[in-house]
């Protein structure tokens, strides 16, 4: 399905692409932009996210692979998060292929605001613990559930799984802000890579836009990944709370107070 898109608006959507590349490398949440605005550019509701998944896609190798490359993520020791991720998103997406559109255009925005305000409420203690824990059958239980559960999420809608993602890390592994958010932008790509290739199958993605904003997404993706690693927690923190502040209140407006 290809949806009519005039030059002002194309340009709109890759700058809201760039900026949710930033805000998803550093913190995670960067769907609770893109998809409201996908939505609000005319597309479908099964075909906003199978699009927002094309594009955040880009995003999401990105910074996952400059993660990779600081060492903030090791593939062997993630392995189960990685497969159970995987799994969760096949699902996830299986499932919302039944939902009905109806049913979508009413439950995404509230989906999302719920998203919000949890990781705003949420009181997230911020460990400083560089080393990985100790392996034990307790941490691939955790490995397990956090991916299946997680996966799952990203595959039925998607926003706010990387925010998930790190603040879930942080809480279970005790490990640093840094070491979560490169599993978090690892375990994201996953989800994201297994969504994508289950809504080409479905036929719910929109190539030229989703490439389109995806580039923008990568160098959004680039420059918040740099960021973050530079700075660290101390800039990772309190930008995270400004940014979901941000959105929640954005959310709420367009779920209850705009038709």
């Amino acid at each position: 399905m290809e949806i009519a898109l005039d030059l002002n608006l194309w340009l709109t959507l890759c700058s809201i692409g760039f900026l949710a590349g930033v805000i998803d490398a550093i913190a995670g949440g960067g769907g609770m932009l893109t998809i409201p605005t996908l939505l609000t550019a005319g597309l479908p509701p099964h075909l906003a996210l199978g699009t927002n998944k094309l594009a955040a896609s880009f995003g999401s190798l990105t910074a996952s692979v400059t993660f990779y490359r600081k060492k903030l993520f090791n593939i062997r020791f993630w392995q189960i998060s990685i497969m159970t991720t995987a799994v969760g998103a096949i699902i996830g997406t299986v499932v919302v292929d039944h939902l009905p559109v109806h049913l979508l255009e009413k439950a995404l925005p509230v989906l999302i605001m719920f998203t919000a305000a949890y990781t705003l409420i949420s009181k997230n203690v911020v460990y400083e613990n560089n080393q990985l824990p100790n392996k034990n059958n307790t941490l691939k239980v955790k490995q397990g559930v956090q991916g299946l559960v997680l996966g799952f999420y990203d595959g039925v809608a998607g926003p706010g799984t990387g925010a998930f993602w790190t603040a879930s890390s942080s809480a279970l592994y005790k490990i640093n802000i840094l070491l979560s958010c490169g599993l978090a932008r690892s375990t994201n790509f996953v989800s994201n890579i297994c969504s994508l290739l289950t809504f080409i199958y479905l036929g719910y993605v929109n190539f030229l836009l989703g490439v389109s904003m995806g580039v923008f997404i990568m160098l959004g993706s680039w420059v918040g990944s740099h960021w973050a690693i530079k700075f660290g927690a101390k800039f990772i923190r309190p930008l995270f709370i400004t940014i979901v502040i941000g959105m929640s209140v954005n959310l709420a407006y367009q779920a209850w107070f705009t038709n």
